[in-house]
């Protein structure tokens, strides 16, 4: 069958008491991911307010100056705060991609032990509330990605909890992105190359402009846009060849 979208499905049969319902969402999404790895989600629980705010303040970072940015890089472990325009690239690519991004990690408390193995998030001065919003956001994206997680794991056939343990106080990132404007590329870049996802599962809110393509099986590349209702989730290689 060749798409011109990916699927979409309803967040909320996950959560309904109904069996029926909870049985179709599962095997609505399990199928979108044994097929193509990407589907879109509705009623996933996440704030538009949040989203929104979160959003202002990303925008508000990424027009700041460049050397005001440049204060907030190359923090210890690479996988908190900016990384600025061009420094990262596809697995195969030798290109930096056309792009910069903010990373927001794992909330921890202060008697935690895996403190010592996370970097710590860090505080942008120029933005007050920078931080509330971006930290919020983390949690209701892991929160969302809980439930996912307990679909997929129905439908692979284990427990439903299965995963829970796993990602508890896991070292997963929030990465808001900026593309900025363009008036010549650098020869042979792109704003983000061809890539596999090695992570788990990755939740993909709604862009500001189109542009991310996902490859089915069959070879065929497939718009992957999101509704403003809606976010995009997709599965990492290994979860798929679990599927």
């Amino acid at each position: 069958m060749n798409r011109t979208s990916i699927p979409s499905v309803d967040l909320e049969q996950f959560r309904s008491k109904d069996a029926a319902q909870k049985k179709k969402f599962v095997e609505e999404i399990g199928s979108a991911y044994s097929d193509i790895g990407f589907v879109a989600i509705t009623n996933h629980g996440i704030d538009q307010n949040l989203i929104d705010h979160l959003y202002e303040q990303m925008r508000e970072f990424f027009n700041l100056e460049n050397a005001t940015k440049k204060k907030y890089e190359n923090v210890e472990g690479g996988q908190r705060a900016y990384t600025s325009f061009g420094k990262e690239h596809a697995k195969d690519s030798n290109k930096g991609d056309l792009k910069e991004f903010w990373h927001f990690g794992q909330i921890l408390e202060k008697n935690d032990p895996l403190r010592n193995e996370y970097p710590d998030n860090v505080e942008v001065v120029e933005l007050p509330a920078f931080s509330k919003y971006g930290l919020e956001a983390y949690k209701a994206f892991e929160d969302t990605g809980n439930e996912i997680l307990q679909s997929l794991a129905l439908y692979i056939g284990l427990d439903e909890f299965y995963f829970d343990k796993w990602v508890d106080r896991g070292n997963s990132i929030l990465r808001p992105i900026y593309y900025p404007a363009i008036t010549q590329a650098p020869e042979g870049a792109v704003r983000a190359g061809a890539h596999e996802d090695i992570n788990l599962i990755t939740l993909l809110v709604g862009a500001s402009a189109d542009g991310l393509e996902v490859q089915d099986r069959n070879g065929n590349w497939i718009p992957a846009n999101a509704e403003k209702d809606q976010i995009v989730v997709n599965v990492g290689d290994m979860l798929q060849r679990l599927s």
